[in-house]
């Protein structure tokens, strides 16, 4: 890979950009329609340390603030995915997506798709069903002509061998020889304790998910920024696939945890998860564990 250096303010002519602040100061050095993906996934108003829990409505009216200047910067062409959870509110749960959907359509932007991120871990609930997904939505502008690329983010056709039966084409094989289309819903394993990627961050999202965002909504050399960086996922995954990559992230330790990812994804160093690697299956790996029949009693050793 080319010689990269990690600039701490935007600049069009810079590669790899980690700002230090407030995401709305960065969006401030950045020109109109300059970014052709934004792809983020922002605080959920929970209380992490890098953020202050606020009310529903101060949250939403935080995240136009942000959504609107990003929407500003977003190329003719381009695509903006917003990856969130839920905001948990006394017990009842609101999903984010529903109530940031009307910040994006009064922006006059399209959704194209609501992506389903499915995960097998995270915390166990006793009074509902444990989470086990979240969601991206991904808008453009009003135009037919937004970047999709398919082709590099195919996955193994489940019928790889599958031909037409009859007519014209009988015999020959009815599937892309690249692969299928991956769909809107993807299992990808989230960033626990056991996993390659796993940082100090308490909400980090895997390479691998932005990677698929990455390939299919930009070209080689475009501007992919994320207003809410943490430990630099996303601007690893555009300096990997030979975009350039900014982002803005508050928290000093993550900054720093960001910066050295992104220096070693550049010599070609940092361990990530493969795209498209398939997911632990207990059942295929001759796992002996059994479920306990529904009424008996236990008793842990």
């Amino acid at each position: 890979m080319k010689h990269i250096r990690i600039a701490e303010n935007f600049n069009i002519n810079e590669n790899a950009v980690v700002y230090h602040g407030n995401c709305l100061k960065l969006l401030n050095q950045i020109p109109d329609r300059s970014m052709q993906l934004i792809v983020t996934s922002p605080p959920y108003n929970i209380g992490k340390e890098y953020e202050k829990k606020l009310k529903l409505n101060d949250y939403i009216e935080q995240q136009a603030e942000v959504i609107k200047e990003c929407a500003r910067t977003l190329s003719e062409k381009g695509s903006i995915c917003w990856q969130v959870g839920n905001y948990v509110d006394n017990g009842a749960i609101i999903p984010l997506d529903t109530v940031l959907y009307p910040i994006f359509k009064n922006l006059k932007l399209v959704m194209r798709n609501r992506i389903i991120w499915h995960f097998e871990h995270g915390l166990h609930c006793s009074k509902r069903f444990s989470g086990r997904y979240e969601a991206i939505i991904w808008f453009t502008r009003k135009t037919k002509n937004y970047i999709f690329n398919l082709d590099p983010v195919r996955v193994p056709q489940k019928y790889p061998a599958k031909k037409y039966f009859k007519g014209p084409k009988a015999g020959q094989y009815s599937c892309n020889p690249l692969g299928k289309n991956p769909g809107d819903i993807w299992n990808i394993p989230n960033v626990k304790s056991n996993h390659i990627e796993k940082t100090e961050h308490p909400c980090q999202y895997p390479v691998e998910l932005i990677e698929r965002l990455v390939l299919s909504m930009s070209d080689e050399d475009d501007w992919v920024l994320d207003p809410f960086l943490g430990t630099g996922s996303t601007v690893i995954a555009a300096i990997r696939h030979n975009r350039r990559g900014v982002g803005a992230e508050v928290i000093k330790k993550y900054v720093d945890i960001a910066a050295e990812r992104i220096k070693k994804a550049i010599d070609g160093s940092l361990q990530t998860r493969p795209m498209n690697k398939p997911v632990y299956d207990p059942n295929k790996d001759n796992n002996k564990l059994t479920i306990l029949p529904y009424g008996k009693n236990y008793v842990r050793s």
